[in-house]
């Protein structure tokens, strides 16, 4: 059976599930085809979840447009999508007479930009705003600001999808046909076919392989991995703001730094190494130690028992290895393949950035198709940015007598509750893998990481949910938790 819409999105990634909320405020019928059976499971949930300002980059780019425009959009965005934001401003800090020089011209730059408040600042106002920084003079930003990556993509998902716009998960288009009349047919390797008037290629890592399969073969992708440290919550308070050295001319990133997260974890790097596998998330053993080393240079009072895990990112990157740097966002409305919106190379500060890409978009898929605005568009997402242990005592209380799931802790690093556990498995977009309750609920982010958690989640799965062994995914269809059975119950129950 052919699925037909006016839109079809490829690529479930912050940006492209901003571009179907967007498109949801219209009568058009629109879908995300997401090859991981989650939305945000690559380079959207694997960043330093940074909202940055905009004096990175050159005036007049469309990273400096969008990076300034979508940052001024998040206030209203995460509180109408219940997703949490701070906004803590960022040093940028000079060990040196280069580096002073540098933060002089980032300031010039970020002013032509249009970024709001940025000021030079010697020692004595550094230590005021982050005691114990190191560095001769720091570039403050007010606007940068720190936010839940996977917390925003998830939310413009399922606010989408509450507006109408329709997700199928789990499927990797696998090919690209033009239809005689006009518009596409797009097949999947799970053996679906949809059609659509427009597409919208928003595939990240893979935005150049999709480009091939349209006949597109002006771009590469080089994919950039970044490692990461992430630290226990003990240390949370620690870092007033955001503390990043001055950059350095032609890296493939903004070097490595310490960031505190909204829910009072912090990150340590990331590294930049350039790979052949856009999905070799690994860490290593090198960078992890040179990631504690600088770590506890920037951060002393770190011990060895607060580093609880590591984890990994990729870029997409248009800048080959041998050329660092970076390139300008590519987006495009192609005159020479019909219909094809192309989005490529959207990384760093394609977070920020992601709101304002969709208007941008939003403009290009007007001039294809009518745009009339749906009346019934609700641009906000039900629920709470606060986890019950974040609650005032007295509506925890409220919460209990009302229903006893909420008395129930289920991850006990966190204090994540039963009741919570159950919503985010009855996630409005059906997604069931142990990572997607982790991103909705928490659980297993602590300490133990998932040592407590994990078996009292798979109970609930399988008492209340009827879950077998089978049906255990940690992440994707390739990533079994269980094979069978270990030894029967009484009266023929398994466990």
């Amino acid at each position: 059976m052919v699925q037909e819409y006016d839109v079809l999105v490829i690529g479930g990634g912050v940006v492209g599930c901003a571009i179907a909320r967007e498109l949801s405020k219209f009568r058009v019928r629109t879908a995300v085809v997401e090859k991981e059976m989650d939305v945000g499971l690559g380079t959207s949930c694997r960043n330093s979840g940074v909202l940055h300002a905009g004096f990175n980059y050159a005036p007049g780019t469309l990273r400096a447009i969008l990076d300034v425009k979508g940052n001024q959009m998040m206030d209203d965005l995460c509180r109408d999508l219940k997703v949490k934001i701070k906004r803590i401003g960022k040093l940028t800090v000079a060990l040196d007479d280069e580096d002073e020089a540098t933060l002089r011209r980032l300031k010039e730059q970020g002013e032509a930009n249009g970024v709001p408040g940025l000021e030079l600042i010697g020692r004595e106002r550094m230590q005021q705003i982050q005691p114990g920084v190191e560095g001769t003079l720091a570039l403050h930003s007010p606007t940068s600001s720190i936010i839940s990556p996977y917390g925003l993509t998830i939310g413009l998902a399922e606010n989408a999808l509450a507006n109408g716009v329709n997700f199928h998960l789990g499927q990797r288009v696998t090919s690209l046909s033009p239809l005689a009349g006009g518009g596409w047919s797009v097949g999947t390797g799970s053996g679906e076919t949809f059609t659509a008037k427009v597409l919208v290629n928003a595939a990240g890592l893979f935005s150049a392989e999709v480009c091939r399969m349209a006949g597109i073969t002006d771009y590469v992708i080089y994919p950039c991995r970044g490692e990461y440290y992430v630290l226990d919550r003990r240390l949370d308070g620690t870092l007033k703001a955001l503390i990043y050295p001055a950059p350095k001319k032609n890296a493939p990133g903004l070097g490595i730094h310490l960031t505190p997260t909204v829910d009072g974890n912090i990150l340590i790097g990331p590294s930049a190494e350039y790979l052949n596998d856009p999905e070799d998330h690994g860490c290593t053993s090198d960078v992890m130690k040179e990631l504690r080393r600088e770590g506890r240079e920037l951060l002393p009072e770190i011990r060895m028992t607060d580093y609880i895990r590591n984890f990994a990112g990729i870029r997409p990157k248009q800048t080959p290895p041998e050329v660092g740097g970076n390139k300008d966002f590519v987006i495009e409305d192609r005159k020479d393949v019909l219909g094809f919106i192309n989005l490529v190379g959207i990384e760093s500060p394609g977070l920020t950035s992601a709101p304002a890409i969709a208007g941008m978009v939003r403009e290009m898929v007007g001039k294809h198709i009518p745009l009339l605005p749906d009346p019934s568009f609700n641009p906000v997402r039900p629920g709470s940015p606060l986890f019950f242990s974040e609650l005032p005592a007295e509506e925890k209380a409220a919460l209990i007598a009302d229903n006893p799931n909420y008395g129930e802790i289920i991850c006990r690093c966190e204090k994540i509750t039963k009741q919570e556990i159950l919503d985010a498995i009855s996630n409005p977009l059906g997604a069931r893998t142990l990572v997607s309750i982790k991103y909705r609920a928490r659980a297993s982010m602590g300490r133990c990481q998932g040592g407590f958690c994990v078996p009292r989640i798979t109970r609930i799965l399988r008492d209340e949910f009827g879950w077998k062994p089978q049906d255990f995914l940690k992440r994707s269809a390739g990533s079994p938790l269980f094979v069978g059975n270990v030894r029967p119950e009484k009266g023929g129950a398994v466990r």
